[in-house]
């Protein structure tokens, strides 16, 4: 790789990591009722604020070896996969779109809330409105960035998932949460219909294979519930990035 790119490359993780970081505060936070703007971060086990140089991210993780310094507390593994995770998404994101445009700028937005909108449900069982509302408005702003998905595609996709969601949910209670259902209208109105029958059949596919493992592993029971939203979080996510590579492969069948 020529050093220009991968000096861009490495700004680009960088930059994604330290914004992923940040959204693991409000993660943690806004389940407990904290401010994610609310002073320092400390050690969950023994109070202890952290430091700038313990507050790296990815680095920290690795040098530190997963353990706070002074207690010895695990730190969650995760913390590190999602900062980690955030560099990426921005390389991803520059490469398919065009480092520092308007669209790569949007999407990594929107992949940012889907973030924080799946581990907060995986944790909680809950999607948060003010989520949905901040995707709705990334849709709304995706109307003049995207202008080759029209109205028209958007409010098909607004509809085309979340309605049969709603009549599920309808029909057999607990069939689908009010966050899922609302999280797809607003998403499917930034992805329009095709994307968003993707992300809905990959994350069926995901959910139906993760309730499998559940069941025979009889951590669940058949009439027990799991948190959907990390399913249709990933699935947009994929279909953001490769809907276009699955839709032409799936076309030149026809």
């Amino acid at each position: 790789m020529p050093y220009p790119l991968f000096l861009m490359a490495l700004l680009c993780f960088l930059a994604g990591a330290c914004i992923f970081s940040f959204l693991n505060v409000v993660v943690w936070r806004l389940p407990r009722g904290e401010s994610p703007l609310g002073g320092r971060s400390r050690c969950p086990a023994c109070g202890r604020e952290l430091t700038a140089w313990e507050l790296v991210p990815c680095v920290s993780f690795l040098v530190l070896r997963g353990k706070c310094r002074d207690c010895g507390a695990k730190i969650p593994g995760r913390d590190f996969w999602v900062e980690a995770l955030g560099g990426v998404l921005l390389i991803g994101c520059a490469v398919k779109f065009g480092p520092g445009t308007v669209r790569s700028g949007l999407t990594f937005v929107l992949l940012s809330l889907l973030t924080v909108v799946g581990l907060m449900d995986w944790d909680t069982m809950e999607i948060y409105d003010r989520f949905q509302v901040a995707i709705l408005l990334c849709a709304l702003a995706a109307v003049v960035v995207f202008p080759e998905v029209s109205l028209l595609d958007r409010l098909i996709g607004a509809l085309c998932v979340s309605l049969p969601m709603l009549v599920v949910a309808l029909v057999i209670p607990g069939g689908f949460g009010g966050g899922d259902i609302k999280l797809m209208f607003a998403l499917g109105a930034f992805l329009g219909w095709r994307h968003t029958l993707l992300t809905g059949f990959f994350a069926l596919f995901g959910g139906g294979i993760y309730a499998i493992y559940l069941l025979k592993q009889g951590k669940a029971g058949r009439k027990d519930h799991f948190a959907f939203g990390p399913f249709l979080c990933a699935s947009a996510g994929f279909a953001i990035f490769w809907g276009d590579s699955i839709l032409n492969w799936y076309l030149a069948f026809w």
